[in-house]
């Protein structure tokens, strides 16, 4: 595990996210992270941005594309309701000697290292966890260690990028910290084409028709505004070619079984059934 000293205080850092996630669409996208990374001038700083969208449509592989054009280390940090101030910043461990260790989390790792990080569903987590981060995302630039007494400065380099899912399960953001995360980017449901070469990129051993059988279910499940995203049409393909697979058949007829137990009886209102099925 890799170190720094702050101050005299000993912090163990997060390692960088060491994933396979293309993105596949929308370069208009992933230009709006970079610009509201960009520093223009020595008095300007990068802004924070948003993006928002249903579950499913790609905002925590856009923020990593973007993240990857910059070549510098990309850390996750995955928020919840249970994420405390802390967990954000500095968190005691008991070390293998039986002493107490700080361990920076994956966000204070990247600030200090330069690196990118994406906090995935920030609106899962409770305004006392955003207002430990509330100076790190203005002019101030700086997290407090309230376990360490340090004041942890981010490196000019650091970026962060905060995912945020449209759904019932989350809190309302305080507004001192919407103001702190703009732009707001939004992400929306691919278009067919860019659907069927998303579905291409993750299953590229998976025949053709199967791939727009899906990507057919799909389209037809936005139009009704229903929440089913590609990574629900990824699972249920993948999941029709290994049940094809165990029986020697074609694994489009397998869609409709593999759709019900991916996402639930009431997807198959969405998918229009080949002739002979």
């Amino acid at each position: 595990m890799r170190q720094v000293t702050i101050d005299g205080v000993t912090l163990h850092l997060a390692r960088p996210a060491d994933l396979d996630l293309p993105w596949v669409g929308r370069e208009d996208l992933v230009r709006q992270v970079l610009a509201a990374w960009m520093v223009l001038d020595e008095r300007d700083r990068p802004m924070t941005p948003r993006l928002v969208g249903r579950p499913g449509v790609g905002k925590t592989t856009l923020a990593f594309a973007a993240a990857r054009r910059l070549g510098r280390e990309v850390y996750l940090f995955q928020a919840t309701m249970d994420t405390r101030p802390e967990d954000l910043v500095v968190s005691p461990v008991v070390g293998p000697d039986g002493k107490i260790q700080y361990v920076a989390s994956a966000l204070v790792a990247a600030a200090i290292r330069g690196g990118v990080c994406v906090l995935d569903e920030g609106n899962r987590m409770s305004e006392k966890s955003w207002a430990s981060l509330a100076p790190l995302l203005d002019d101030r630039r700086y997290v407090e260690s309230v376990l360490t007494g340090l004041q942890i400065r981010a490196h000019p380099d650091f970026r962060l990028a905060v995912t945020m899912n449209e759904d019932a399960s989350t809190y309302e953001i305080p507004e001192y910290i919407h103001t702190r995360l703009q732009p707001q980017i939004q992400v929306d449901f691919p278009e067919a084409d860019e659907e069927l070469a998303i579905l291409r990129e993750n299953l590229p051993f998976a025949p053709e028709d199967l791939l727009r059988y899906v990507v057919g279910f799909l389209q037809a499940a936005h139009g009704a505004d229903e929440p089913y995203g590609v990574r629900d049409g990824i699972n249920a393909a993948r999941y029709a070619l290994k049940l094809a697979r165990s029986s020697g058949e074609d694994p489009v007829a397998w869609v409709p079984r593999a759709l019900e137990q991916v996402i639930g009886e009431e997807a198959l209102a969405y998918l229009k059934f080949p002739k002979g099925s």
